[in-house]
């Protein structure tokens, strides 16, 4: 065995926060932007090191002396440049955007010339074909033959004259994705629409007046003010009475990251997205051919569960004719509810569907979300979660004292039956300026076999933006979260248990780790289903203030309205799908230019959508999934693996007719086992077939969103 002698940092180095932890847990609030040039400088080149002795002629091809010498050396690059690239998504400031953007040329670099590399593929292969090999581990095998790919898909397999433009245009999309989303982050961040008139405030619920209040005194301002933030721009969207509100809202909201924004968001032309749109396409579509494939739908298929670019056009396709009638159906009762009892006489706008919806929920269902709210304080919801969790999984979750980045980011540690910590997780729940939007799970630590024969334990980031607590009268109020939120969370923490219970040790597929993209959301909508189910939510819901659970009659009402709407929301999610799509595989790049993204979102739109888009709509230019987020040509998993969860959850509802209980003890152990233990060691087919013994079904789906014709 050869061994390859990591760098020794100096002792100034040693100081450095993104250094120190070394197989530990960050110190967060300590690193400064100044730390990042100089620690990842010394990690690049430990990992260049790493990859010198790696392709060395006198470096055996074995998995002790290739493998673990390399994945040592870039597990610690990647995992420090990971907590800066989180840092920056969750406490963002000029400097350390700054910082993050002057070091992405160089890490996007080195990845790229790693997947580039000749010499290390041909080692690879040589270790696949040795007499070596057959005496691995499955995960280990599978971690070999998922390298070999991504040399191929890396441009391993490139002329000399072909590779330097193929690294360049991995550094410009790495460039071009980080400043699309500092774009939408700057433009939510910077728009504040302020009320000074009480009047104008009504039909708004009580918390979000005093968040409202909060906010302008926050920004020394008088009245209350209201951001593009979720969690202040949609209650106006639901609950204003105020018309006029509602439309300088909704055209704010649309309209940022645009050429329209200066006119209705208070943005800058400098963080316009329209032109990033269409190079990071061009770009996307120049790699795909130069790897030999049509298109870069094509090219990305090749790490996925789907066979072929037709497959997925016809899968969005065949699922937007079958929600259509009902998407239809909404719309129409929606639209002759608003005429007949809201007087909106002159037909639904787009800033009075939410406003409108939410009436209609009202007087069919005879309950609102606010009313519906008061019941899930966020420390409840947790309890319910955790006690989902243990339930079904035989663990054990307690609070945990890592260090964090901000005061209100909990921590918490996993023990399995033995009382060992087997995984720790973050959750950041609130949302706050200089935090990206949305909701998210990432990997901070992934499971590991180490050298010694240790094991490293996985830590995981929940990441949610939730409205923060208010003080009401002065008395701060618990925090409570609505329905969708909940479902949010639950979503979040499928992924997160997808990526903590592993039991692989083979880092390249432990956890989430090379599973299949369109296979990645099984977990986390699986999580979702246990959000409708009585014996779940009797548990996690006490009313903020008198304390008592949610009563049987409300829950009635909730489930009732549960596919409310389901038909349009089905749709709409289809729409984004098929326009991320047909962006990456049915447009002529080569001669797209101005609108031509905006202008392919219209047309499908037009096509499938029931509901007319305003010619002010811009909402694609925040379209962060694809375009800074991961999902290019990949949003349409989100249904792809939601036709496998919910089949899925069928068998704990099957098993729920024999045991009375959907948190069954087996089949949360055969899930556990054939689905989350092995994260990205065997195809997800595999898995799915070896939980539910046969090939998946669309019914179950359909079935769970009303959307079956009776």
């Amino acid at each position: 065995m050869t061994i390859s002698t990591p760098l020794k940092p100096s002792a100034e180095l040693q100081k450095n926060p993104l250094i120190s932890f070394g197989r530990g847990i960050c110190t967060y609030s300590e690193v400064k932007p100044s730390d990042i040039e100089p620690a990842i400088d010394f990690l690049l080149n430990q990992a260049e090191k790493a990859v010198a002795h790696a392709i060395d002629p006198s470096t055996p091809a074995s998995w002790d002396d290739l493998l673990e010498p390399l994945e040592d050396a870039t597990e610690s690059l990647s995992r420090s440049w990971g907590v800066i690239s989180h840092l920056n998504s969750v406490a963002d400031t000029p400097e350390l955007r700054a910082a993050y953007g002057g070091m992405m040329p160089k890490v996007t670099a080195f990845f790229s010339s790693l997947g580039q590399n000749l010499a290390l593929y041909q080692k690879f292969k040589e270790l696949s074909q040795s007499p070596g090999y057959a005496k691995l581990s499955t995960a280990q095998k599978k971690v070999i033959e998922n390298s070999i790919r991504d040399f191929r898909l890396g441009g391993a397999e490139l002329t000399d004259s072909q590779k330097p433009r193929f690294a360049a245009i991995q550094d410009e999309q790495a460039l071009l994705g980080k400043a699309f989303s500092d774009h939408v982050l700057d433009a939510t961040d910077s728009f504040v629409h302020v009320v000074t008139n009480e009047a104008s405030l009504k039909g708004l619920p009580e918390d979000v007046v005093a968040a409202a209040a909060d906010l302008a005194q926050q920004k020394n301002l008088q009245g209350w003010a209201f951001s593009l933030h979720f969690p202040s721009y949609y209650p106006v969207m639901q609950y204003s009475e105020n018309r006029s509100l509602r439309r300088l809202m909704y055209e704010a909201y649309v309209t940022r990251a645009s050429e329209l924004a200066p006119e209705y968001a208070q943005g800058k032309m400098d963080w316009d997205n329209t032109s990033n749109m269409l190079e990071q396409l061009k770009l996307r579509d120049e790699e795909a051919v130069m790897l030999g494939f049509k298109n870069y739908a094509a090219l990305s298929l090749a790490p996925k569960m789907a066979n072929d670019v037709e497959e997925v056009d016809t899968f969005l396709t065949n699922f937007a004719q079958k929600a259509k009638p009902f998407a239809l159906k909404d719309w129409q009762e929606l639209s002759a509810f608003a005429k007949s009892e809201l007087a909106i006489a002159d037909g639904l706008e787009p800033w009075d569907i939410a406003f409108a919806s939410e009436r209609l929920k009202q007087e069919r269902y005879a309950f609102s979300e606010n009313e519906l709210k008061q019941y899930f304080p966020l420390p409840k919801v947790l309890e319910g979660l955790f006690g989902v969790i243990q339930a079904l999984f035989d663990v054990k979750i307690e609070a945990a004292d890592l260090p964090t980045w901000h005061a209100d980011v909990q921590s918490f540690s996993v023990k399995n039956a033995d009382n060992q910590i087997v995984a720790y997780f973050y959750l950041d729940p609130y949302a706050r300026p200089g935090k990206r939007g949305g909701a998210w799970m990432d990997d901070a630590r992934g499971r590991r076999e180490l050298p010694n024969g240790e094991i490293q334990v996985p830590v995981a980031y929940l990441v949610c933006n939730f409205a923060p607590p208010v003080k009401v009268d002065g008395v701060l109020r618990q925090p409570t979260i609505t329905h969708d939120d909940v479902i949010t969370l639950f979503h979040e923490s499928g992924h997160g248990l997808h990526h903590l219970l592993t039991q692989v040790s083979a880092l390249g597929v432990s956890g989430i780790n090379g599973v299949e993209w369109d296979a990645v959301e099984l977990p986390s909508q699986f999580m979702e289903n246990f959000c409708w189910e009585w014996e779940v939510l009797e548990k996690m819901t006490a009313h903020a203030e008198t304390g008592k659970a949610l009563p049987t009659e409300l829950f009635n009402k909730m489930l009732a309205a549960k596919n409310f709407q389901n038909g349009y929301m089905t749709l709409r999610q289809v729409v984004m799908s098929l326009t991320d799509w047909r962006l990456h595989s049915g447009v002529d790049l080569k001669n797209a230019q101005g609108q031509a993204v905006l202008d392919l979102s219209r047309s499908i739109a037009d096509q499938f959508n029931v509901i007319p888009q305003p010619a002010l709509s811009r909402w694609i230019n925040t379209f962060s999934h694809i375009f800074a987020g991961g999902y290019a040509a990949g949003y349409y998993s989100y249904k792809w693996a939601e036709v496998l969860s919910a089949d899925i959850y069928a068998a704990f509802e099957e098993s729920a007719k024999l045991t009375g209980s959907v948190l069954d003890v087996e089949t949360g152990k055969r899930y556990r086992t054939e689905i989350l233990e092995v994260g990205g060691s065997r195809p997800a087919a595999e898995s799915f077939k070896a939980f539910r013994g046969r090939e998946p079904s669309i019914d179950a789906l359909l079935r769970h969103g009303g959307l079956v014709t009776q």
